[in-house]
C-alpha cells in the first residue's frame, strides 16, 4: 500500500507538472478566442494551424527562429571547445598561481550577471560589434560554471594515460583531441544542454545589444509581438510552442549523455 500511495502521489504531481505544458499546446491549435473560456479547453474544436500560419507568413517568425539557432548553436560549440580546455588546464596541468586563479574565478559565481552587462555592452561597443550576433555569442563563449564542471569531470582522468601518450611523442595539442575530448564526451554533451538552453531562452541580454528588428532573436521577436497581440492568446502559445520545441528536441537528443555526465559527475567530481 506504501507503494501504491507513492506511485499515486507521483502520477498526482507528473499530471500538475504537465498540465500546463499540455494546455498550452492544445491551446497554440485553437481558433481565436477558445483559450479565454472558462473552464479552460484541454481538446481544441476544431483544432486548427492557423496561428502557425500566421507566425510564419504574416508575423515573418522564421526569421527569428533562425537568428535563435544560428547564436545558441555557435555559442554553444565555442563555449564547449574553449570551457574543455580551460577546464582540462586547470584539472591536469601545473602552473603558478593555478589555484588562487581558479578561486578567485570561482568568486564571480555569486556577482549577478545583470552586474556585468553595462561595461560588456561598452566593450561590445568599442568592438564595433554591438547590434551583431557576435555581440550575442561572444559572452557566451567563456563560462565559469562550465570551466569548473569540465575541470572537476576532469579531475577523474588517469594522469597515467596521459603520460603515456607523452612518451610515445604525442603533443599536448594531439593528447587533447585524440584522448581528453573522448573522455569528457559526458560532461560536455550535459554542458552544451545547460549552455544551448541558457542561450536560447537569454532576452535581456539580446535585447540590450540587437536594435534591428531583423536580427532579434526568438524571445525578442516574441516580447515585441506580445504588445501587438496581447489579446491573441491562441498566437501567443504557438509562439511559446514553437520556442520551446528545439530545447526539448535538443535535450531528449543529448538525454543520454545529459544523464551520464550527471551520474559519472556526482560520483567522480
Amino acid at each position: 500500500m506504501r507503494r501504491i500511495g507513492l506511485h499515486v502521489v507521483l502520477i498526482v504531481g507528473a499530471i500538475a507538472t504537465l498540465a500546463p505544458l499540455i494546455w498550452m499546446i492544445a491551446a497554440s491549435f485553437m481558433p481565436a478566442g477558445q483559450a479565454t473560456t472558462y473552464p479552460p479547453h484541454f481538446i481544441p474544436g476544431p483544432a486548427t494551424l492557423e496561428n502557425y500560419r500566421i507566425l510564419f507568413t504574416r508575423l515573418d517568425v522564421a526569421r527569428n527562429l533562425m537568428n535563435s539557432v544560428i547564436v545558441s548553436l555557435a555559442a554553444t560549440g565555442l563555449s564547449s571547445i574553449i570551457n574543455a580546455m580551460a577546464g582540462y588546464a586547470f584539472a591536469k596541468f601545473r602552473f603558478r598561481g593555478r589555484d588562487p586563479l581558479f578561486r578567485t574565478m570561482l568568486a564571480g559565481l555569486v556577482i549577478p550577471a545583470q552586474v556585468g552587462m553595462l561595461p560588456l555592452f561598452v566593450i561590445m561597443k568599442q568592438l564595433h560589434l554591438v547590434n551583431s550576433y557576435w555581440a550575442v555569442i561572444i559572452p557566451s563563449m567563456s563560462s565559469i560554471f562550465g570551466i569548473f564542471l569540465v575541470r572537476q569531470y576532469a579531475l577523474s582522468i588517469p594522469d597515467e594515460l596521459l603520460d603515456a601518450a607523452r612518451i610515445d611523442g604525442a603533443s599536448e595539442l594531439a593528447i587533447f583531441g585524440r584522448i581528453v575530448l573522448p573522455l569528457l564526451r559526458p560532461i560536455l554533451a550535459t554542458f552544451a544542454v545547460f549552455m544551448f538552453m541558457s542561450v536560447w531562452n537569454d532576452f535581456m541580454w539580446p535585447l540590450i545589444v540587437l536594435s534591428d528588428d531583423a536580427k532579434y532573436t526568438l524571445p525578442v521577436a516574441l516580447a515585441n509581438l506580445t504588445g501587438e497581440h496581447v489579446q491573441d492568446t491562441e498566437l501567443m502559445m504557438a509562439g511559446a510552442v514553437v520556442t520551446l520545441a528545439p530545447v526539448l528536441a535538443a535535450f531528449v537528443f543529448l538525454q543520454r549523455y545529459y544523464i551520464e555526465g550527471i551520474t559519472m559527475g556526482s560520483v567522480k567530481g
